[in-house]
């Protein structure tokens, strides 16, 4: 039988572990444009092409992420936790988008959000070319969201 703990151990000293995608081939990073020479790779050696993640590790991941955001957004934001959670989550949809930073960019309708004037932020949000032609149906959806303070179907 395996002995796995042992094979762990194995894998960290000849895999190393990388907390990003990187080119098993060469071991550097691939970055937008990376011409990959091996396989896209994370950790000690997953080959995301041929393994991928599963649906565990997704959720996983996921729910990481929605922290990580919900962190951004209060450190960013101080008036974010006023808010009630459906537009609190249509501000955490919006980062997922674009990253703190792009969201950040979109001052006119943070500002009106601050300010509570959602129907304001909503059309703003909405005539922010060329973001709104990119996600379509996801920008309409969430600017309902902030316009009303409801779920809208998806």
């Amino acid at each position: 039988m395996i002995d796995f703990v042992e094979l762990a151990a194995e894998l960290a000293n000849d895999e190393g572990e990388k907390l990003y995608v990187y080119d098993d081939a060469t071991g550097l990073p691939i970055r937008p444009g990376t011409l990959v020479k091996g396989h896209p790779s994370i950790g000690r050696g997953r080959c995301l092409d041929t393994h991928g993640i599963s649906k565990a590790e997704s959720l996983y991941l996921n729910n990481d992420d929605m922290q990580d955001v919900a962190s951004q957004l209060t450190a960013s934001l101080p008036w974010f936790e006023a808010l009630d959670s459906v537009r609190q989550t249509a501000l955490a949809n919006l980062t997922f988008n674009l990253g703190i930073g792009g969201l950040l960019r979109f001052h006119n309708t943070l500002a009106y959000l601050a300010a509570g004037r959602y129907d304001a932020a909503a059309d703003e949000l909405l005539a922010t070319k060329p973001w709104i032609d990119e996600v379509g149906a996801r920008g309409k959806r969430i600017a309902e969201m902030i316009r009303t303070g409801e779920w809208v179907a998806r």
